[in-house]
């Protein structure tokens, strides 16, 4: 359950993978008669040549060191190429130069994001948020995650409902700012959130299951019961909410419960691995190993890369008396946990 709280030094979500490659949908900056040497540097970025990029720009500016937009093309090579440092130098010249580059301005903020100064960030977001109030999605959720870094929760709400298109006040706002709050690692807010959220709605769907995955992580077993069976009440058709509520039942050793609830989450979404290796679990701790054993087999044909199940039915094998399988499981499942431990 920890390892799904974990998350980047700032915070970021996985949707921040985008921000490596290209900058946000905004219009690209047009340069009008744009000198030969920038179409070179455009193509070299587009094969990823960037330091080849830097060259003709660092040429450009020897022959012409007052070129027009040579900030700008500095500032955009450098972020693309990671180096957020120097972006953010050029690109800070390049609105100085002129104040209306929507596109500097916006790779401005999230070069200075990337480069753990968000509340730095926050003017630059903001700015372009006005030139361009329903451009970018993306462009809301950086700004969100640049206030809740600097403890600004109510102008987080505020991003974040925007993100969605939800009022601000609302219910949902709520709701979606304690999400993510929670993905931040944020847990007090969150909970915070999350209460207020149910107050204001209390058949909001999703808002009892919140909180009963915070108080899950917080191992509070009684208290995430008790939420994962409200948000039962409210929202019978959730298979997530049957899978979490098992585990809950899991923990505190009622695996009969347990075992009856996650059959109802598999036949609600039998797509999902999660329930099918709980089961296994739950299964194999009850006695039950030669189902446990067929359980895992169908969570490993789902998802073969996963060590957990690998683990688990390397346990079963052994309990039954199957050395062989055992070690070979147990092995597999050693070797793909430290492939993943190994991941940048």
């Amino acid at each position: 359950m920890l390892q799904q709280f974990r998350t980047h030094p700032l915070g970021a979500l996985p949707v921040l993978a985008l921000l490596f490659s290209l900058p946000f949908s905004l219009k690209a900056q047009s340069v009008p008669d744009a000198p030969s040497p920038y179409e070179q540097v455009h193509r070299l970025a587009e094969q990823g040549k960037f330091d080849e990029a830097l060259s003709v720009l660092n040429e450009v500016s020897k022959s012409n060191p007052a070129a027009k937009n040579l900030s700008h093309e500095f500032g955009v090579i450098y972020y693309r190429k990671g180096d957020y440092r120097n972006a953010v130098t050029s690109l800070l010249r390049a609105v100085a130069e002129n104040p209306n580059d929507a596109e500097a301005t916006q790779l401005t903020g999230l070069s200075l994001y990337l480069s753990e100064k968000p509340a730095e960030a926050i003017p630059y977001l903001v700015r372009v948020q006005s030139w361009y109030p329903s451009a970018n999605v993306d462009a809301s959720y950086i700004l969100g995650v640049a206030y809740i870094q600097t403890k600004n929760y109510t102008s987080a709400r505020a991003a974040f409902a925007k993100m969605f298109q939800v009022p601000p006040d609302s219910a949902a706002a709520y709701l979606f700012t304690a999400r993510l709050l929670l993905r931040l690692d944020f847990g007090p807010i969150a909970e915070e959130y999350g209460k207020k959220a149910v107050e204001l709605d209390p058949k909001l769907p999703l808002a009892h299951q919140l909180l009963g995955e915070l108080y899950l992580y917080q191992s509070k077993i009684p208290e995430a019961s008790a939420q994962f069976e409200q948000e039962l009440a409210v929202n019978p058709g959730n298979p997530a909410a049957y899978y979490k509520l098992a585990d809950a039942y899991s923990r505190a050793q009622k695996f009969d419960e347990a075992e009856k609830l996650l059959q109802r989450s598999i036949w609600l979404d039998a797509t999902s691995t999660g329930p099918y290796i709980l089961l296994g679990k739950v299964l194999r701790r009850k006695g039950e190993t030669q189902l446990a054993v067929r359980t895992l087999e169908r969570a490993l044909a789902m998802d073969p890369n996963n060590p957990i199940p690998h683990h688990l039915l390397g346990q079963a094998y052994r309990d039954l008396g199957r050395a062989e399988d055992a070690e070979r499981e147990l092995k597999v499942a050693a070797q793909l946990e430290e492939r993943q431990n190994t991941k940048p």
